[in-house]
């Protein structure tokens, strides 16, 4: 029963921020200051979802084939590699060291 109090209550506070959003007058949103915010946001909430699951496992700091596949996308990233070569390189390598027992 407890899980669905906790959906219920997240759809609830779903529904209050979507709301909230819609009650922000305009001339608020056309602020310079609030439309980078909103622009760098979604990258910034993605960048800590994705280091959270890489290095976090529980209550400890991992460094494992993760962090390795982490490394390489970033560096062919830096390479001004593609995307999708950046997923295929980050793929590979973590494959790679999980393969040499890591």
């Amino acid at each position: 029963m407890s899980v669905w109090i906790a959906i219920a209550l997240t759809a609830a506070g779903c529904y209050l921020a979507k709301l909230v959003g819609l009650l922000v007058p305009a001339h608020t949103l056309e602020r310079p200051s609030v439309q980078r915010l909103a622009a760098l946001l979604p990258v910034a909430l993605l960048a800590s979802l994705t280091a959270q699951q890489t290095f976090g496992d529980g209550h400890a700091l991992v460094l494992d084939a993760r962090a390795a596949g982490v490394a390489a996308a970033g560096l062919a990233l830096v390479l001004r590699a593609p995307f999708l070569v950046v997923v295929g390189v980050a793929v590979a390598v973590t494959a790679g060291v999980r393969a040499l027992g890591g």
